[in-house]
Protein backbone atom coordinates (compact mmCIF):
# COMPACT_ATOMS: atom_id res chain seq x y z
CA UNK A 1 0.00 0.00 0.00
CA UNK A 2 1.38 2.90 -0.96
CA UNK A 3 2.13 6.31 1.76
CA UNK A 4 0.50 9.19 1.61
CA UNK A 5 0.71 12.28 3.43
CA UNK A 6 -3.13 11.87 4.59
CA UNK A 7 -2.56 8.68 5.14
CA UNK A 8 0.50 8.69 7.45
CA UNK A 9 -1.75 10.92 9.73
CA UNK A 10 -4.51 10.01 9.84
CA UNK A 11 -2.49 7.08 11.50
CA UNK A 12 -0.92 9.12 13.94
CA UNK A 13 -4.26 10.37 14.69
CA UNK A 14 -6.07 6.39 15.26
CA UNK A 15 -3.40 5.47 17.07
CA UNK A 16 -4.52 8.13 19.95
CA UNK A 17 -7.30 6.26 21.61
CA UNK A 18 -9.63 9.35 22.73
CA UNK A 19 -12.80 8.23 23.57
CA UNK A 20 -15.22 11.00 24.74
CA UNK A 21 -14.04 13.45 26.35
CA UNK A 22 -10.43 12.66 26.35
CA UNK A 23 -8.87 14.34 23.13
CA UNK A 24 -5.15 12.27 23.87
CA UNK A 25 -2.99 14.58 22.03
CA UNK A 26 -4.35 14.22 18.82
CA UNK A 27 -4.94 18.33 18.73
CA UNK A 28 -1.51 18.71 20.12
CA UNK A 29 -0.39 16.77 16.62
CA UNK A 30 -2.60 18.71 14.60
CA UNK A 31 -1.86 21.85 16.20
CA UNK A 32 2.15 21.62 15.46
CA UNK A 33 1.24 21.19 12.01
CA UNK A 34 -0.88 23.73 11.67
CA UNK A 35 1.63 26.55 13.60
CA UNK A 36 4.01 25.02 10.95
CA UNK A 37 2.03 26.53 8.15
CA UNK A 38 1.72 29.60 9.74
CA UNK A 39 -1.56 29.03 11.92
CA UNK A 40 -2.05 30.88 15.29
CA UNK A 41 -2.89 28.36 17.91
CA UNK A 42 -5.31 29.00 20.87
CA UNK A 43 -6.36 26.01 22.97
CA UNK A 44 -9.34 26.47 24.85
CA UNK A 45 -10.00 23.56 27.74
CA UNK A 46 -13.63 23.88 29.07
CA UNK A 47 -14.29 21.38 32.18
CA UNK A 48 -12.71 18.10 31.11
CA UNK A 49 -12.79 19.01 27.27
CA UNK A 50 -10.09 20.24 24.95
CA UNK A 51 -10.72 22.08 22.13
CA UNK A 52 -8.57 23.73 19.37
CA UNK A 53 -9.49 26.89 17.69
CA UNK A 54 -6.33 27.96 14.77
CA UNK A 55 -6.37 30.56 12.24
CA UNK A 56 -4.20 31.89 9.44
CA UNK A 57 -4.99 35.30 8.62
CA UNK A 58 -6.91 38.35 10.24
CA UNK A 59 -9.08 39.10 7.64
CA UNK A 60 -12.50 37.96 6.43
CA UNK A 61 -14.20 36.22 5.27
CA UNK A 62 -13.13 33.54 7.70
CA UNK A 63 -13.51 29.80 6.00
CA UNK A 64 -13.19 27.04 9.03
CA UNK A 65 -12.80 23.27 9.03
CA UNK A 66 -14.49 22.03 11.74
CA UNK A 67 -14.49 18.62 13.45
CA UNK A 68 -14.10 15.89 16.46
CA UNK A 69 -11.22 13.91 17.45
CA UNK A 70 -12.86 12.01 20.01
CA UNK A 71 -14.82 8.58 19.40
CA UNK A 72 -17.05 6.57 20.45
CA UNK A 73 -16.15 3.19 22.74
CA UNK A 74 -14.84 0.41 20.95
CA UNK A 75 -17.43 -1.79 22.72
CA UNK A 76 -15.65 -5.66 23.31
CA UNK A 77 -12.20 -5.91 22.34
CA UNK A 78 -12.97 -9.63 21.32
CA UNK A 79 -15.16 -8.48 18.47
CA UNK A 80 -13.06 -6.71 16.34
CA UNK A 81 -10.76 -7.92 14.11
CA UNK A 82 -7.55 -6.15 15.22
CA UNK A 83 -6.87 -4.12 17.92
CA UNK A 84 -9.07 -0.41 17.58
CA UNK A 85 -6.44 1.89 18.45
CA UNK A 86 -3.51 0.26 16.66
CA UNK A 87 -4.87 0.82 12.96
CA UNK A 88 -4.47 -1.68 10.30
CA UNK A 89 -4.67 -1.97 6.34
CA UNK A 90 -6.37 -5.02 5.09
CA UNK A 91 -7.52 -5.28 1.87
CA UNK A 92 -7.40 -1.71 0.72
CA UNK A 93 -9.28 -0.56 3.85
CA UNK A 94 -7.86 1.33 6.96
CA UNK A 95 -9.30 -0.39 9.85
CA UNK A 96 -9.44 1.68 13.59
CA UNK A 97 -12.23 3.14 15.54
CA UNK A 98 -12.60 6.94 14.35
CA UNK A 99 -11.19 6.14 10.85
CA UNK A 100 -14.58 7.00 9.60
CA UNK A 101 -15.80 9.32 12.00
CA UNK A 102 -13.84 11.33 11.51
CA UNK A 103 -10.25 11.25 12.04
CA UNK A 104 -9.15 10.65 8.56
CA UNK A 105 -11.24 13.95 7.17
CA UNK A 106 -8.90 15.78 10.20
CA UNK A 107 -5.74 14.34 8.55
CA UNK A 108 -7.35 15.79 4.98
CA UNK A 109 -7.88 18.94 6.31
CA UNK A 110 -4.44 19.36 7.76
CA UNK A 111 -3.04 18.45 4.22
CA UNK A 112 -4.97 20.22 2.24
CA UNK A 113 -4.60 23.67 4.37
CA UNK A 114 -0.81 22.85 4.13
CA UNK A 115 -0.77 22.11 0.44
CA UNK A 116 -2.99 25.10 -0.27
CA UNK A 117 -1.59 27.84 2.22
CA UNK A 118 1.96 26.44 0.18
CA UNK A 119 0.63 27.09 -3.42
CA UNK A 120 -0.97 30.44 -1.86
CA UNK A 121 0.80 32.17 0.98
CA UNK A 122 -0.84 35.51 0.70
CA UNK A 123 -4.39 34.17 -0.24
CA UNK A 124 -7.55 35.91 0.58
CA UNK A 125 -9.16 35.85 4.47
CA UNK A 126 -8.41 33.53 6.77
CA UNK A 127 -8.46 29.64 7.10
CA UNK A 128 -9.49 28.61 10.52
CA UNK A 129 -10.21 25.12 12.30
CA UNK A 130 -12.23 24.55 15.27
CA UNK A 131 -11.56 20.93 16.96
CA UNK A 132 -13.56 19.73 19.88
CA UNK A 133 -13.23 16.18 21.89
CA UNK A 134 -16.90 16.32 22.47
CA UNK A 135 -18.87 15.62 19.80
CA UNK A 136 -19.96 12.09 20.48
CA UNK A 137 -20.72 13.07 23.98
CA UNK A 138 -22.74 15.84 25.99
CA UNK A 139 -22.39 18.22 23.33
CA UNK A 140 -22.14 20.42 26.16
CA UNK A 141 -18.52 21.88 26.56
CA UNK A 142 -17.24 21.62 23.06
CA UNK A 143 -18.24 23.70 19.52
CA UNK A 144 -20.97 25.36 21.86
CA UNK A 145 -18.21 27.02 23.88
CA UNK A 146 -15.73 27.87 21.39
CA UNK A 147 -18.70 29.63 19.51
CA UNK A 148 -19.73 31.37 22.28
CA UNK A 149 -16.39 32.32 22.92
CA UNK A 150 -15.72 33.48 19.37
CA UNK A 151 -19.13 35.09 19.18
CA UNK A 152 -18.50 37.15 22.49
CA UNK A 153 -15.39 38.71 20.50
CA UNK A 154 -16.90 39.17 17.29
CA UNK A 155 -14.83 36.54 15.28
CA UNK A 156 -17.16 35.33 12.97
CA UNK A 157 -17.21 32.69 10.13
CA UNK A 158 -18.59 33.10 6.32
CA UNK A 159 -18.15 29.92 5.55
CA UNK A 160 -17.61 26.23 7.61
CA UNK A 161 -16.78 22.55 6.44
CA UNK A 162 -17.78 19.89 8.78
CA UNK A 163 -15.56 16.95 8.25
CA UNK A 164 -18.87 14.29 9.60
CA UNK A 165 -18.98 11.32 7.01
CA UNK A 166 -21.69 12.16 4.40
CA UNK A 167 -20.94 9.59 1.74
CA UNK A 168 -22.69 6.83 1.18
CA UNK A 169 -21.88 4.99 -1.86
CA UNK A 170 -19.07 6.60 -3.55
CA UNK A 171 -17.21 9.52 -1.85
CA UNK A 172 -18.55 12.52 -2.36
CA UNK A 173 -21.71 11.45 -3.46
CA UNK A 174 -23.52 13.17 -0.70
CA UNK A 175 -23.20 16.43 1.23
CA UNK A 176 -25.09 17.43 3.79
CA UNK A 177 -26.12 20.96 3.26
CA UNK A 178 -28.36 20.87 6.41
CA UNK A 179 -29.40 19.10 9.49
CA UNK A 180 -33.29 18.19 11.28
CA UNK A 181 -34.07 19.37 14.62
CA UNK A 182 -33.82 16.68 17.26
CA UNK A 183 -36.56 17.63 20.36
CA UNK A 184 -36.50 14.97 23.04
CA UNK A 185 -39.49 14.50 26.04
CA UNK A 186 -39.80 12.91 29.23
CA UNK A 187 -43.47 12.43 29.83
CA UNK A 188 -44.73 11.00 33.63
CA UNK A 189 -48.09 9.76 33.17
CA UNK A 190 -49.18 9.85 36.84
CA UNK A 191 -51.90 7.10 37.72
CA UNK A 192 -52.70 5.24 41.19
CA UNK A 193 -51.35 1.80 42.24
CA UNK A 194 -53.75 -1.05 43.17
CA UNK A 195 -54.44 -4.31 42.76
CA UNK A 196 -55.87 -5.50 39.99
CA UNK A 197 -58.55 -7.33 41.12
CA UNK A 198 -59.66 -4.02 42.48
CA UNK A 199 -59.59 -1.69 39.46
CA UNK A 200 -62.23 0.89 40.59
CA UNK A 201 -59.45 1.48 43.31
CA UNK A 202 -57.03 2.55 41.19
CA UNK A 203 -55.90 4.40 38.46
CA UNK A 204 -53.73 2.53 35.77
CA UNK A 205 -51.61 5.81 33.28
CA UNK A 206 -50.94 2.91 30.81
CA UNK A 207 -54.74 3.20 29.78
CA UNK A 208 -55.20 6.63 30.77
CA UNK A 209 -52.32 7.73 28.08
CA UNK A 210 -52.60 5.04 25.44
CA UNK A 211 -55.04 7.19 23.03
CA UNK A 212 -53.15 10.19 23.60
CA UNK A 213 -49.87 8.07 22.88
CA UNK A 214 -52.05 6.64 20.05
CA UNK A 215 -52.70 9.86 18.27
CA UNK A 216 -49.15 11.47 18.95
CA UNK A 217 -47.99 8.56 16.69
CA UNK A 218 -50.88 9.18 14.11
CA UNK A 219 -50.51 12.86 13.51
CA UNK A 220 -48.49 14.27 10.22
CA UNK A 221 -46.58 17.04 11.99
CA UNK A 222 -45.61 18.26 8.74
CA UNK A 223 -45.24 17.65 5.26
CA UNK A 224 -41.58 18.25 5.00
CA UNK A 225 -40.30 20.46 2.29
CA UNK A 226 -37.73 21.06 -0.66
CA UNK A 227 -34.86 19.91 1.69
CA UNK A 228 -36.17 18.29 4.77
CA UNK A 229 -38.37 14.81 4.66
CA UNK A 230 -41.26 14.93 6.97
CA UNK A 231 -41.17 15.66 10.54
CA UNK A 232 -40.80 11.94 12.53
CA UNK A 233 -42.14 11.27 15.89
CA UNK A 234 -40.67 8.17 17.45
CA UNK A 235 -41.00 6.97 21.13
CA UNK A 236 -37.61 5.44 22.37
CA UNK A 237 -38.76 4.24 25.35
CA UNK A 238 -42.06 3.59 27.77
CA UNK A 239 -41.77 1.65 31.04
CA UNK A 240 -44.08 0.84 34.35
CA UNK A 241 -45.71 -1.35 36.69
CA UNK A 242 -43.17 -3.03 39.51
CA UNK A 243 -43.07 -6.27 37.16
CA UNK A 244 -45.55 -8.03 38.93
CA UNK A 245 -48.84 -9.57 37.33
CA UNK A 246 -51.06 -8.06 40.02
CA UNK A 247 -50.30 -4.60 40.61
CA UNK A 248 -51.69 -1.88 38.34
CA UNK A 249 -48.60 0.79 37.90
CA UNK A 250 -48.56 4.28 39.73
CA UNK A 251 -46.99 5.55 37.18
CA UNK A 252 -46.07 5.55 33.58
CA UNK A 253 -42.20 6.66 32.27
CA UNK A 254 -41.89 7.80 28.28
CA UNK A 255 -39.16 8.88 25.94
CA UNK A 256 -39.84 10.15 22.77
CA UNK A 257 -38.00 12.81 20.03
CA UNK A 258 -39.17 14.58 17.25
CA UNK A 259 -36.65 14.78 14.65
CA UNK A 260 -38.21 18.03 12.62
CA UNK A 261 -37.79 19.56 9.78
CA UNK A 262 -37.70 23.83 9.14
CA UNK A 263 -41.49 23.53 8.04
CA UNK A 264 -42.31 23.58 12.18
CA UNK A 265 -40.66 24.96 15.19
CA UNK A 266 -39.99 23.28 18.91
CA UNK A 267 -42.48 25.79 20.30
CA UNK A 268 -45.13 24.60 17.93
CA UNK A 269 -44.25 20.57 18.47
CA UNK A 270 -44.24 21.13 22.19
CA UNK A 271 -47.81 23.04 22.10
CA UNK A 272 -49.53 20.65 19.86
CA UNK A 273 -48.00 17.89 22.21
CA UNK A 274 -49.84 19.05 25.14
CA UNK A 275 -52.59 19.81 23.05
CA UNK A 276 -53.22 15.95 22.42
CA UNK A 277 -52.32 15.18 25.78
CA UNK A 278 -54.92 17.32 27.48
CA UNK A 279 -57.90 16.81 25.71
CA UNK A 280 -57.30 12.97 26.58
CA UNK A 281 -56.96 14.15 30.42
CA UNK A 282 -53.91 12.94 31.00
CA UNK A 283 -52.24 13.53 34.23
CA UNK A 284 -48.65 13.89 33.27
CA UNK A 285 -45.80 15.96 33.66
CA UNK A 286 -43.21 16.59 31.17
CA UNK A 287 -39.54 17.50 30.54
CA UNK A 288 -38.20 18.81 27.67
CA UNK A 289 -34.69 19.26 25.61
CA UNK A 290 -34.00 20.77 22.28
CA UNK A 291 -30.84 19.31 21.20
CA UNK A 292 -30.70 21.12 18.44
CA UNK A 293 -31.93 23.44 15.52
CA UNK A 294 -32.58 22.49 12.27
CA UNK A 295 -30.52 24.51 10.15
CA UNK A 296 -30.15 24.60 5.74
CA UNK A 297 -27.24 25.97 3.75
CA UNK A 298 -29.32 27.01 0.49
CA UNK A 299 -27.22 26.69 -2.94
CA UNK A 300 -24.40 29.55 -2.73
CA UNK A 301 -21.15 29.58 -2.55
CA UNK A 302 -19.98 26.89 0.15
CA UNK A 303 -22.56 24.60 -1.95
CA UNK A 304 -20.63 25.29 -5.06
CA UNK A 305 -17.48 25.32 -4.62
CA UNK A 306 -17.65 21.48 -2.79
CA UNK A 307 -19.59 20.47 -5.79
CA UNK A 308 -17.01 21.41 -8.38
CA UNK A 309 -14.18 20.39 -6.11
CA UNK A 310 -16.16 17.02 -5.98
CA UNK A 311 -16.59 17.00 -9.87
CA UNK A 312 -13.24 17.92 -10.47
CA UNK A 313 -11.72 15.02 -8.19
CA UNK A 314 -14.03 11.86 -8.52
CA UNK A 315 -16.41 12.81 -11.23
CA UNK A 316 -18.94 12.64 -9.08
CA UNK A 317 -22.25 14.88 -8.96
CA UNK A 318 -23.26 15.13 -5.55
CA UNK A 319 -26.32 15.54 -4.13
CA UNK A 320 -27.40 17.85 -0.96
CA UNK A 321 -28.85 15.97 2.29
CA UNK A 322 -30.53 16.95 5.23
CA UNK A 323 -30.71 13.04 6.38
CA UNK A 324 -28.96 11.42 9.30
CA UNK A 325 -28.49 12.52 12.57
CA UNK A 326 -27.37 15.87 14.44
CA UNK A 327 -23.52 16.97 14.08
CA UNK A 328 -21.89 20.37 15.45
CA UNK A 329 -22.81 22.15 12.47
CA UNK A 330 -25.94 22.80 14.74
CA UNK A 331 -23.99 25.24 17.08
CA UNK A 332 -22.34 26.79 14.02
CA UNK A 333 -25.18 27.65 11.39
CA UNK A 334 -26.83 30.19 13.96
CA UNK A 335 -23.68 32.32 13.63
CA UNK A 336 -24.88 33.25 10.29
CA UNK A 337 -22.25 30.93 8.27
CA UNK A 338 -22.84 28.64 5.68
CA UNK A 339 -22.15 25.10 6.55
CA UNK A 340 -21.37 21.97 4.95
CA UNK A 341 -20.72 18.24 5.99
CA UNK A 342 -18.18 16.72 3.75
CA UNK A 343 -16.39 13.36 4.17
CA UNK A 344 -15.78 9.89 4.02
CA UNK A 345 -18.24 6.98 3.26
CA UNK A 346 -20.38 6.46 6.47
CA UNK A 347 -21.23 2.92 6.59
CA UNK A 348 -19.23 1.57 9.70
CA UNK A 349 -19.13 4.41 11.81
CA UNK A 350 -19.99 3.43 15.42
CA UNK A 351 -19.50 -0.56 14.70
CA UNK A 352 -17.43 -2.86 15.29
CA UNK A 353 -14.72 -3.32 12.87
CA UNK A 354 -15.46 0.50 11.28
CA UNK A 355 -13.02 1.30 8.32
CA UNK A 356 -12.29 3.41 5.23
CA UNK A 357 -11.27 3.15 2.00
CA UNK A 358 -7.55 4.00 1.63
CA UNK A 359 -7.86 5.16 -1.85
CA UNK A 360 -10.96 7.81 -0.68
CA UNK A 361 -8.05 9.80 1.63
CA UNK A 362 -5.75 11.52 -1.02
CA UNK A 363 -8.99 12.55 -3.10
CA UNK A 364 -10.92 13.87 -0.19
CA UNK A 365 -7.54 16.24 0.74
CA UNK A 366 -7.80 17.36 -2.91
CA UNK A 367 -11.61 17.97 -2.77
CA UNK A 368 -10.73 20.68 0.52
CA UNK A 369 -8.44 21.58 -0.67
CA UNK A 370 -9.91 22.53 -4.25
CA UNK A 371 -12.89 24.46 -1.96
CA UNK A 372 -10.04 26.27 -0.37
CA UNK A 373 -8.80 27.49 -4.02
CA UNK A 374 -12.49 28.08 -5.19
CA UNK A 375 -13.20 30.34 -2.07
CA UNK A 376 -9.94 32.16 -1.20
CA UNK A 377 -7.06 31.33 -3.94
Amino acid sequence: MTSSATLDLSLELLRQPSVTPVDHTCQTIMAERLENAGFTIEHMRFEDVDNLWARRGTESPVFCFAGHTDVVPTGSLDAWGSDPFAPEIRDGKLYGRGSADMKTALAAMVVASERFTAKHPNHKGSIAFLITSDEEGPSINGTVKVVETLEARNEKMAWCLVGEPSSTHTLGDIVKNGRRGSLNAKLTVKGKQGHVAYPHLAVNPIHTASKAIAELCETVWDHGNEYFPATSFQISNINSGTGATNVVPGTMTSLFNFRYSTEVTADELKARTLEILDRHNVDYDIEWTLSGLPFLTPVGELVNAAKHAIRNVTGVETELSTSGGTSDGRFIAPTGAQVLELGVLNATIHQVDEHVNVADLEPLAEIYEQILEGLLA
